[in-house]
């Protein structure tokens, strides 16, 4: 059991404001497996003016960037130390298999923090202007306090991605993650104190909507970085319009993989199926429209269901396992609603479609592949959030691509072929974040985020930077 009975709150183990407590569910066993304080709109309030008088007040924004670049790589050093209990804490509370987390949730936060100490040295907060008559000295300085708002799918990733940045340059950060998986950031808050992190630079405080909202709406809070639902970030968008407050969405995806006419058979289904059904298909940027030309549709389909049908369904710490539970009996519900819809608009299940045998406890789904997809169809149009992949046909190029660009996302997507320049061609034609020609990996580095529904504002490398950031424009006299 893991217990936890205060909040991190300006440097230290607060005593929480009540005594309500958030309770961790296991996915797979559906038992209580911790217990975390539940932070209230009074907790918050604590935690923000704590990190405004740390920005106002403080010295972490007047360090060298060397200095809190050192604090960011001792964390790093710090959460190494931990990975292997982090990674089992992580698939203990929201289902993720434990390759996933040892490979994934645990490592790739660990070098987001060495590479945001990297990034931060070599980027030029100052730099001088001259025009031959005026000079400029065009300055990058903090945004100022900032609410962090991530989801459970990959807690401890997107809460690094957040903090990371906003820190190194200089910001103060509150922290609020999910309550289905707040058990990670605790350990955060502990390798952060343990680094060195001033008092007050960094709360963490789980909580409800309630209370997250009452952290967006807050008048001494500069900066809002949330990831979640398009539908939460437009009312999270709305609400820091009321007050002009500066906000980077990273929200939901229908990500596309265009498999075009020449693409190999055996390399695309082995690429395609982590980056849909990794996490027990729970990422943003799952692509979960398969567009396969209609020539070549039976040959894909057969498969991909055969690559389907070898992927381990099962108990999420066995290493073994390549599908786990879903992170709450509730996205199972949503999910198997979606499959529902799909039966009932005409598409064909082709593998899938119910719940595994032999595993009556967790919120387990089968991994799922529906044919005869039409774009318009809700499995087709809605995040489902869960490992259901859709089989779309087509007849040219240019319908691939329009297929691919009709939808009100726009985060991810790849596409498939023995010709990369070609592959590249149409990957400059649809209108999304990011791509992957034959599932390349991306430079660590590259902007993150998308386009339409899916967002607003890069995360990562030097963008990220930016993001927690605002310009001033200062004249200098001349000689």
């Amino acid at each position: 059991m893991y217990q936890y009975d205060r909040l991190f709150i300006a440097g230290e183990w607060a005593v929480p404001s009540t005594t309500g407590v958030i309770e961790v569910v296991s996915p797979s066993s559906e038992e209580v497996i911790g217990v975390v304080p539940e932070g209230t709109p009074a907790d918050m309030d604590r935690a923000v003016q704590a990190a405004r008088d740390a920005f106002d007040h403080g010295k972490w924004r007047w360090m060298d960037v060397e200095e809190r670049a050192q604090v960011l790589e001792r964390a790093a050093d710090l959460l190494e130390a931990r990975s292997d209990e982090v990674a089992r804490m992580i698939t203990d509370e929201m289902g993720t298999p434990i390759s996933y987390a040892t490979s994934a949730q645990v490592p790739g936060p660990i070098f987001m923090l060495r590479m945001n100490a990297r990034w931060a040295r070599e980027f030029a907060f100052e730099e001088p202007m001259e025009d031959g008559g005026s000079r400029s000295l065009v300055v990058h300085e903090p945004v100022g306090v900032v609410a962090a708002i991530v989801p459970w799918n990959v807690p401890l990733t997107i809460a690094v991605g957040k903090i990371a940045p906003a820190l190194v340059v200089g910001c103060s950060v509150v922290l609020k993650p999910a309550p289905e998986s707040p058990l990670d950031a605790q350990v955060l808050a502990e390798v952060f104190a343990e680094a060195g992190l001033p008092p007050g630079v960094l709360s963490v405080v789980p909580a409800d909507r309630e209370a997250g909202e009452y952290l967006v709406r807050h008048p001494l809070v500069d900066k809002v970085s949330f990831t979640g639902s398009s539908r939460a970030g437009r009312i999270i968008a709305a609400l820091c319009g009321e007050q002009l407050k500066r906000v980077t969405l990273e929200l939901g995806g229908k990500s596309a993989a265009v498999v075009l006419d020449d693409a190999d058979v055996d390399s695309t289904i082995a690429g395609l199926i982590p980056m849909m059904f990794r996490n027990n298909g729970q990422i943003c940027v799952a692509q979960s429209r398969m567009l396969v030309p209609r020539a070549r549709a039976a040959e894909f389909t057969d498969a991909m269901v055969a690559a389907v049908a070898a992927l381990r369904v099962g108990d999420p710490h066995e290493t073994t396992t390549d599908v786990g539970p879903l992170a709450a009996a509730r996205q199972r519900d949503v999910v198997e609603g979606f499959i529902a819809s799909g039966r009932e608009e005409g598409a064909k299940v082709v593998i899938g479609g119910g719940r595994p045998a032999g595993l009556d406890r967790g919120w387990y789904v089968d991994a799922t592949v529906f044919a005869g997809v039409d774009n318009h169809m809700r499995i087709a149009r809605e995040e489902i959030f869960g490992p259901v992949l859709s089989m779309i046909e087509y007849d040219s190029p240019d319908e691939a691509v329009a297929i691919a660009n009709d939808t009100e996302y726009g985060l991810s997507g790849s596409v498939w072929t023995t010709d990369v320049d070609r592959g590249v061609d149409v990957a400059r034609r649809v209108r999304t974040g990011m791509l992957h020609v034959n599932g390349a990996a991306q430079v660590m580095g590259t902007p993150f985020g998308g386009f339409k529904q899916s967002g607003i504002g890069r995360d990562s490398g030097p963008a990220g930077l930016r993001c927690y950031l605002e310009t001033k424009a200062i004249g200098i006299p001349t000689a």
